[in-house]
Parts: structure tokens; C-alpha cells; sequence
């Protein structure tokens, strides 16, 4: 366990003054919280300076570290320009940004927030905000055989491009708001990122199912088009997940505020 989260389960236990609780909000056992608080407890020094310092800063609003997750796309989108504009009014904040398409543990991971379009929240060990709803759409090169199809009935499992966090098939589920229809997509290719997926299908591979704001530069330039436009699968969420906190830190709850404000403007650009 690194020294951030040793603090961060040291900062729990002192508030709730209860181990077994604060193990099962952190997903631990009660043994590895009494370890960590221990060798937190035997760290001198600078160690000790840096942990008194983080203390301090838990409940500052304007001041600390926040260490963020976000999927590949949008961090490298949508997320500069948000933190830029958070820096300026809040210059005594510092980031580590890790971008990813796969899902990360936060706690295991050591995130204060993770950035995450993806199905409905499943997971009952953290805490999660829905910003907005996500919708995706088929695409495909112009002029492609699949640019011509007017049922999904049409598509082989050959011809779908699996969006999948781990490089594996996926299930399309598609409905035209009366009838619906499942395929099995990944059989011939599948990646965990949007951007390679929209290049092969731009390259006549296929059909890719992709968030609509993803792939908007392609369909302005003509690269690829919106194909079985009656046809929809579910919308994804972007959420922005947190570790089991009992109250959010007061520089995350500031910056989740300022992205959830500051977001729509960017994503209406991009669509």
C-alpha cells in the first residue's frame, strides 16, 4: 500500500474511530487497515512532514493534489482546457492525470476521482455522479457496402468492430424503439479504444458503435457516416466516480463542480 492511501485510510479511521467500518468502505480487511495505520505510525521524517501536510490540505478547497482518471479521448479533448481553466482560479492545486479506456480501481489504484463513460454504475464500493447521458451510433466508410444496409440483420459478426475494455467481443443490442435485435460483434476485431475502432472503420473494415461526440470530426470531414440511422443501443452515462468517502474532500467536491459546469460548453462544440 503506498503512503497516499495509508494516509487516506489513516484520515478515515481517526474520523470514524472504527476500523471495521472504515475497511469495509475502503473494500479491505480490518487486519490491512491496522497494518497500514501501523506503518503509517512508524514514518518519520520528511514522511511524516508530507502526511502533516496532506492532513492540512484534506480540507482545503483551493489546495492539494487531485489524482484523476479519464478515458483516452477525452482527456486528451476535453480535459485540458477544463483543468487549464480550473488552474487559473485555483493555482495552488497540482494534477496527475492518468488516461485509460479500461476501468481502474480507484481505492487499489490510489485516484481521488476517475472520469468514466461506460454502462450504468454497477459497483456498490464506490460513489458516482451521472453528468450526462452519452449517446452512441453506427458509422462506417462512405461508399462501403455497410454505408447501404437498411437492417441490422445485414451485419455478421465479421462485420462489427468491438469496443471492449479488454480486447475482447462485446453485444450490440439495438432497437428501433419497437423492435430490437442482438448481435455478436468482436469475432474478426475488437480493441479497448475508440480512435483505432473509428480508423478502421474509416478504412472500409467494418461497423463501429461509437459515442456520437467521439467520432463528430469524422462525420463533418465525410470520413466515415451515420449508418442504420433508425437503429440505437443504449445510451452510456459519463460519471465521475469517487473512492467510499463519508463526505467528498473539499478540492474534489470544487473541481468535480467546476468540470460538471464547464463540460457542456465542450462537448457542444464537439457534436
Amino acid at each position: 500500500m503506498n503512503d497516499h492511501k495509508a494516509l487516506k485510510t489513516f484520515l478515515m479511521a481517526a474520523e470514524k474511530r472504527n476500523f471495521a467500518q472504515v475497511a469495509r468502505e475502503l473494500g479491505m480487511t480490518a487486519a490491512a487497515v491496522t497494518r497500514a495505520i501501523a506503518a503509517l505510525e512508524d514514518d518519520l521524517g520528511v514522511q511524516l512532514e508530507n502526511a502533516r501536510r496532506d492532513v492540512r490540505n484534506a480540507h482545503k478547497a483551493d489546495e492539494g493534489r487531485l489524482r484523476i482518471s479519464a478515458p483516452t479521448w477525452l482527456g486528451k479533448t476535453v480535459l485540458p482546457p477544463i483543468l487549464s481553466g480550473f488552474r487559473e482560479l485555483y493555482p495552488k492545486m497540482c494534477f496527475e492525470i492518468s488516461l485509460s479506456d479500461g476501468l481502474v480501481n480507484i481505492v487499489d489504484d490510489d485516484y481521488d476521482l476517475a472520469i468514466r463513460i461506460s454502462s450504468a454504475p454497477s459497483d456498490k464500493f464506490t460513489i458516482w455522479r451521472k453528468i450526462r447521458a452519452v449517446p452512441r451510433i453506427l458509422v462506417a466508410a462512405p461508399g462501403s457496402r455497410f454505408a447501404q444496409m437498411e437492417h441490422p440483420g445485414e451485419l455478421t459478426p465479421d462485420d462489427c468492430l468491438a469496443y471492449s475494455g479488454d480486447s475482447r467481443r462485446e453485444n450490440w443490442a439495438l432497437s428501433d424503439g419497437g423492435s430490437s435485435i442482438s448481435i455478436a460483434a468482436g469475432r474478426a476485431f475488437s480493441a479497448n479504444n475508440g480512435e483505432v475502432l473509428a480508423d478502421m472503420a474509416a478504412d472500409g473494415a467494418g461497423v463501429a458503435m461509437l459515442p456520437g461526440f467521439h467520432i463528430a470530426e469524422h462525420l463533418r470531414s465525410g470520413r466515415l457516416v451515420h449508418v442504420l440511422r433508425g437503429w440505437a443501443p443504449p445510451e452510456l452515462w459519463l460519471t465521475l466516480y469517487y473512492p467510499p468517502y463519508q463526505a467528498l474532500p473539499p478540492r474534489i467536491a470544487t473541481f468535480s463542480k467546476f468540470f460538471e459546469e464547464q463540460l457542456p460548453a465542450y462537448m457542444v462544440a464537439l457534436e
